[in-house]
């Protein structure tokens, strides 16, 4: 029985012992959880003065570049007010553009290009050579003028001459003989007249005898007109058409030389070679431009203006111009050309507002003097 007693006495100990652990255990648990919510809150309290601190900083540093922001506006805008009291607006410039005449060389004869005696950018005076062109056709049809310009003087000095000293003299032999048959058809008839006329002879014979002299009279009278037909040779028609033929054959030969002249071109003028188009070898048509010479001696400058600026360009005046091309050079030229272009401004008129369809016109200048380096294609500008 006491082992028994002593037995539950244990298990009461034990399952106190028990109790009270899980009350300790319990409070521990308790007394943790109250530490982590503490740790907790402070972190949270941490967290929001760092905000706090932050949005103060970003409030100041957004007052500081607003504050900036303001000097720098107030800044630029006395700059600008300071630029517009200083800086003048720049004065508005017509453009215009140097040019000068321009001549194409080009020939008569179709052929092929045999060689250049000039190239681009040389500078050549008229009369010198520039080009030679070879044609096989021109030299054949120059021969075939040639051989017609030889028959036709042949066969007009053939009727100028008349008949030959031949045919001449057969024909006074011609005239010699029926004028003998004569004396004898003349001498026959008489005595055959004598002998009718004695009553010897009958009327028919005597009339055959006078029938014999009647056709050798012909006969002297046929062969006396051949004899002048020979003498006096061709007639005065056929001279004219056999020298008209030879003035035909001779002009055509003229013709064919003059084409044949455009083998070698020359210089029509002073000027410098600013373009060649074929090259040696090729085969150039009749008329085609071999090349283009530009007088650079004789510069002028064209502008395009509006009417309203007319007044102050009239005939003759001066300008005073710069060329950019030329370190903005300056330089004196005379207006010696103003002309409508046909053409109006860029810009709608409306009458309802008192305005007008402005005209542009083309004005050319000359440069008073000569400018050293002044080319074509050079823009000019003149101050308005």
């Amino acid at each position: 029985m006491e082992k028994e007693k002593q037995g539950e006495t244990q298990n009461v100990q034990t399952q106190v012992e028990e109790v009270i652990t899980e009350q300790k255990n319990a409070k521990e648990g308790l007394s943790e959880s109250e530490e982590k919510g503490k740790k907790k809150d402070s972190k949270k309290e941490t967290k929001r003065t760092e905000v706090k601190e932050q949005r103060t900083i970003a409030r100041k540093r957004d007052k500081a570049l607003l504050a900036a922001l303001f000097v720098f506006v107030i800044v630029m805008a006395g700059i600008a007010a300071l630029g517009l009291l200083l800086i003048h607006p720049p004065k508005e410039n017509t453009q215009g553009q140097a040019d000068c005449e321009q001549v194409r060389v080009s020939g008569k004869l179709p052929g092929r290009v045999v060689r250049f005696y000039v190239k681009e950018g040389d500078y050549v005076h008229k009369g010198d050579t520039l080009v030679a062109i070879s044609s096989k056709t021109a030299d054949a049809a120059l021969y075939k003028a040639k051989s017609a310009q030889r028959v036709a003087a042949s066969t007009a000095q053939k009727v100028e001459k008349g008949t030959r000293e031949e045919i001449k003299n057969s024909a006074n032999s011609v005239v010699a003989q029926a004028k003998a048959a004569q004396d004898i058809a003349r001498k026959t008839y008489q005595r055959v007249e004598n002998l009718y006329n004695e009553g010897v002879m009958t009327e028919q014979k005597r009339d055959e005898a006078k029938a014999a002299y009647d056709a050798a009279t012909a006969a002297v009278s046929a062969a006396e007109s051949q004899a002048q037909l020979a003498q006096n040779g061709a007639q005065q028609e056929d001279k004219a058409a056999s020298h008209g033929m030879e003035d035909v054959a001779r002009a055509t030969v003229m013709e064919v030389e003059s084409v044949l002249e455009d083998q070698i071109l020359l210089a029509p003028c002073d000027g410098e070679v600013s373009e060649i188009y074929p090259h040696e070898g090729e085969l150039v048509a009749l008329g085609t431009p071999i090349m283009t010479l530009s007088k650079t001696q004789d510069m002028w400058v064209a502008f395009s203006v509006r009417e309203e600026m007319l007044s102050k360009l009239p005939m003759d005046t001066v300008l005073t111009v710069t060329i950019p091309a030329l370190n903005n050079k300056e330089a004196k030229m005379k207006v010696y050309y103003i002309h409508d272009m046909g053409s109006y401004a860029v810009w709608n008129a409306t009458k309802a507002y008192g305005q007008y369809d402005s005209k542009t016109f083309a004005v050319k200048a000359r440069p008073v003097e000569h400018i050293e380096g002044f080319r074509p294609g050079m823009s000019v500008l003149l101050p308005e």
